[in-house]
């Protein structure tokens, strides 16, 4: 990780206050001529906070963002076996509009995704990118306006509807989204496989909250890059750069405590004591998009009130969990604005690496974990064979995670030389823990 100078930090603070949240006013002057209609209000908004915004709040508000804006385009992308659609707001214009087809984002510009409330019963990311999707696209200052012209950010906004409507971690069916992104049995998980193969973000940042326990685990804001050992270097140190010298000091900036999530830490050293969560399993999305070759970036909010006054008033915690996910989202397109040239390069590079790499593949461990000489591939198989069923149950899904499949008779050869060489060991091993099937290892093509 680049180690933070002073210089870093005052480019960092101009940078975040050129991309400030809410920059929703209207000039002076084109209030004066053309009168246009005040930018829309979230429910969460109205009410200060005192309650979160409904389904038909959020497709009233996304819809009159969609006709106030010439920069946005909000699609359905998807629908839930409960029937609640899942949309997608695009912003900018360096990768194409909502319907660009695979590869848009991919040439000179920048595509980001925000994944927001993949738990429906952890809502202030949604609030957050809600009203993030609306800031950026009334913004008029020219600070956002160079940002955009350079950014495709593209927004989920509410990555579990019948979780949310429910109030439930799970979806409908109770199955934890963010623990399917290798199997991708749930619409939710499927759709977002989709979005990732076609629209191939350089950076996927990922909203969620989380229950501390105090005095050890009670940070405002928590963060975690992919931990998988099969993301690559640079992938995995931009991510490491993005939380560490990006998205915890603007929290810090403005008052906010924060950590790595999953570790424990003593209230008086700071030091790590334990670690109860963020492993370096596939199936989780932070490590999922780092193994497809994307930055990604977890990031979660306390839930529980710490202050009398919170305690007092849930409007006021409330606010500060949106607050919270808000500053650290600004220092998420600083570290865009800033490194993207780096940003860019490591995906690119990654992205081409599996068509020559003949390094082994890790099925377990972590960044902070080795793997254990049973999880090493040390000298994987030139591909994996399917015959006709295996093909027929899981061709989908290898196709929904962009994995390249040559077709063999009924069924299909999956080579390793390819850009999801990692992966696919992942997905078809019979060692992998979270494999979609067992395929028969080839050693000669």
């Amino acid at each position: 990780m680049r180690a933070r100078t002073p210089r870093h930090a005052a480019v960092l603070a101009v940078t975040l206050a050129a991309l400030g949240l809410p920059i929703v006013a209207v000039p002076a002057q084109a209030a004066a001529t053309a009168a246009p209609a005040p930018p829309p209000r979230t429910g969460f908004e109205t009410s200060r906070g005192d309650r979160w915004t409904t389904e038909r709040e959020e497709t009233e508000f996304l819809d009159a963002v969609d006709r106030g804006s010439d920069r946005v385009t909000v699609r359905t992308i998807g629908t839930t076996k409960q029937g609640r659609p899942l949309r997608l707001a695009a912003i900018g214009g360096a990768g194409g509009g909502v319907g660009a087809g695979a590869g848009a984002g991919t040439g000179a510009g920048t595509t980001v995704l925000l994944v927001c409330s993949q738990h429906g019963d952890e809502p202030s990311g949604r609030e957050a990118c809600l009203t993030t999707v609306r800031d950026l696209a009334y913004a008029q200052d020219p600070q956002t306006r160079r940002f955009l012209s350079r950014t495709t950010v593209l927004v989920v906004p509410t990555a579990n509807p019948d979780g949310r409507e429910a109030d439930t971690r799970g979806n409908g069916d109770g199955v934890d989204i963010n623990r399917d992104h290798i199997a991708l049995k749930t619409a939710e998980a499927r759709t977002l496989a989709a979005v990732i193969r076609d629209r191939r973000p350089d950076m996927v940042y990922d909203l969620h909250e989380y229950g501390g326990t105090s005095p050890y685990y009670d940070k405002d804001l928590l963060a975690l890059w992919p931990r998988n050992l099969n993301t690559d270097a640079h992938v995995h140190d931009e991510a490491h750069t993005l939380s560490e010298s990006y998205v915890r000091p603007a929290a810090g900036a403005v008052g906010f405590s924060s950590g790595v999530y999953g570790i424990w830490t003593d209230p008086l050293t700071g030091k790590p004591l334990k670690q109860v969560a963020g492993d370096g399993q596939e199936r989780i999305l932070r490590n999922t998009v780092g193994v497809k070759h994307a930055v990604g970036l977890l990031v979660e909010t306390r839930v529980e009130a710490l202050t009398e006054a919170e305690k007092d008033d849930h409007a006021r915690n409330q606010r500060r969990r949106v607050h919270t996910q808000l500053v650290a989202l600004r220092g998420a397109f600083a570290y865009v604005e800033e490194r993207r040239g780096p940003l860019l390069a490591a995906t690119a590079a990654a992205r081409h690496r599996g068509f020559a790499d003949r390094g082994p593949v890790l099925l377990g461990g972590a960044d902070n974990d080795p793997a254990e000489p049973g999880e090493i591939i040390g000298d994987p198989p030139c591909g994996y064979l399917l015959d006709r069923a295996q093909y027929a149950e899981f061709g989908d899904e290898l196709a929904l995670h962009g994995v390249t499949v040559r077709r063999d008779g009924d069924g299909g050869f999956v080579p390793l030389r390819q850009s999801a060489r990692a992966l696919v060991p992942l997905l078809l091993d019979g060692r992998a823990s979270y494999r979609l099937t067992t395929g028969q290892p080839m050693e000669v093509c």
